[in-house]
């Protein structure tokens, strides 16, 4: 049996980093970890192939060549996933599908022939049972969860590691918490479900033995979500881990708030190596936060919190929300001062969007407020906002303008730089610098310090650095200023 697994596009969007890593000579972010999972529950007799059309086009040939094309993908994936459906029917393949966008709206893809839906581990075999004993039903779903404790090892073997900026494990499924704009709850519950520490440690080795990454990202929706066993059992394992590895990666992921209330929990994750962190702020007002249900975001000063984590060793990135029923022609300002203040250099400004499977989708339907395009734009809406529609889009447009605007990116790379100390912990991140690494890196310094047109900033922040004593962190400095390659390639897109 021959068995074609396809991961779709992703769109360009300002956290996906798609400019920033063809430019540093990496083809995509990261690599289709869900894919890669299911690849390992297929038989070991089947023979597979995998197309990330991230990093390779995906031919006609491609698409002959397998008896069944399996699909995967997130909801921002809808448009590529539609194509490759309509692509592989044109040539009367047997389509399989699964992933998040098909578990919520598999009846939005008649062409689909078999949908695999919510978490692979349970309905996967019923699929493959059915499949030998040629009883296939069109639809396998579940309303259980799984044990990922049973998960395989993803089958890397299958991607090229080095076409990636990052590699990728998931360590939990799950989160306590009921944002009523996130889906995380209806796909996966609200009990964290955590793989054990020796799973996560074989990965990684793994991950090591089928390629060099930079960076490893925990995938996990909020990683902190069972604080105590992450502190007991996952944390002091990694620290060990890098203990015994001079040139582990660093970890990034993503967190909620609420982290900074534990003192522990923040060292132990510096000294696993955790640095860059996702953390959803939305919103600067208790009213709209209380409404979305985001209390943990609730009851402190979001400044100070921001600056806490920042002088933990760890990088902030903020998730900001627009577009919500409290919002009033103010928010527009009080998001930019406060993210300029912040020293936030990596940000991402959505509109509220309604996903289907979540509350704020139900609330919308029966208010009447859905929209008929649920294809997810980032410069678009799924809903009809309480604000008026022009001032809305306005203000929007004046907030992407500012915050990713070459000065303010640049202002808040010094305040970040200006405010960071060394991180004291025994086994900090190392790099084993390659010949190559150079080169690529004097291809940068060519790219965005001569060639671009922000090519003053790429210079002054390194004459800063120097002025100010702070070489030290150089390669993060570098880091900031590419950011500006990415937002400069993205911000006509997003502002039209």
């Amino acid at each position: 049996m021959k068995i074609l697994l396809v991961y779709p596009e992703m769109p360009d969007t300002f956290y996906s980093f798609k400019h920033l890593t063809r430019i540093v000579g990496r083809k995509a972010s990261f690599p289709p970890l869900g894919l890669l999972t299911v690849a390992s529950m297929l038989p070991n007799d089947w023979e597979l192939k995998l197309i990330d059309t991230n990093v390779n086009e995906l031919e006609d040939k491609d698409i002959r060549w397998g008896d069944m094309v399996f699909i995967s993908a997130m909801n921002t994936q809808a448009n590529g996933a539609y194509k490759i459906i309509e692509r592989c029917k044109s040539l009367n393949a047997t389509i399989v599908a699964g992933g998040p966008l098909f578990t919520h709206e598999y009846d939005r893809f008649p062409n689909v022939d078999y949908f695999v839906l919510n978490e692979a581990e349970i309905t996967l075999p019923l699929f493959l049972k059915d499949f030998k004993n040629n009883e296939l039903k069109r639809i396998y779903k579940t309303n259980e969860f799984a044990d990922i404790h049973e998960t395989p090892i993803p089958r890397w073997e299958l991607v090229n590691l080095n076409d990636y900026a990052y590699s990728i494990v998931q360590y939990s499924r799950g989160c306590p918490y009921f944002c009523e704009f996130c889906d995380i709850t209806a796909l996966f519950g609200r009990k964290p479900r955590t793989k054990t520490a020796e799973q996560i440690i074989e990965e990684l080795e793994t991950i090591l033995r089928n390629g060099k990454p930079g960076i490893i990202l925990f995938a996990d929706d909020n990683l902190i979500g069972n604080k105590g066993l992450l502190k007991a059992e996952l944390l002091p394992k990694l620290i060990e881990w890098r203990d015994k590895n001079k040139y582990a990666p660093g970890f990034d992921t993503q967190v909620t708030i609420n982290l900074s209330d534990d003192d522990e929990l923040m060292q132990l994750m510096i000294e696993a190596g955790f640095r860059k962190l996702f953390i959803g702020i939305e919103s600067l007002e208790e009213e709209a936060l209380l409404e979305m249900n985001k209390k943990q975001n609730t009851k402190r000063n979001l400044l100070d919190t921001i600056n806490k984590l920042h002088s933990k060793g760890f990088i902030i990135v903020g998730g900001f929300i627009l577009g919500l029923d409290t919002d009033t022609p103010e928010v527009f300002q009080n998001q930019i001062d406060f993210i300029n203040e912040s020293g936030m250099v990596l940000v991402s400004i959505n509109l509220l969007k309604a996903p289907i499977g979540t509350e704020l989708y139900n609330k919308m339907k029966k208010q009447g407020r859905l929209l008929s395009n649920l294809d997810f734009d980032e410069t678009k809406s799924n809903m009809i906002h309480k604000m008026d529609k022009n001032i809305l889009d306005e203000g929007y447009r004046r907030v992407i303008e500012n915050i990713y605007s070459a000065e303010s990116v640049f202002y808040r790379a010094k305040v970040f730089l200006s405010n960071k100390r060394p991180i004291n912990v025994k086994n900090g991140i190392k790099r084993k610098t390659s010949f190559a690494e150079i080169m690529q890196g004097a291809r940068v310094a060519y790219l965005l310090g001569i060639k671009d047109n922000n090519r003053l900033y790429f210079w002054q922040i390194f004459y800063w650095l120097f002025r100010n004593r702070k070489l030290r962190y150089l390669d993060l400095a570098a880091f900031f200023i590419a950011l500006l390659y990415q937002y400069k390639m993205m911000k006509n897109q997003f502002v039209r």
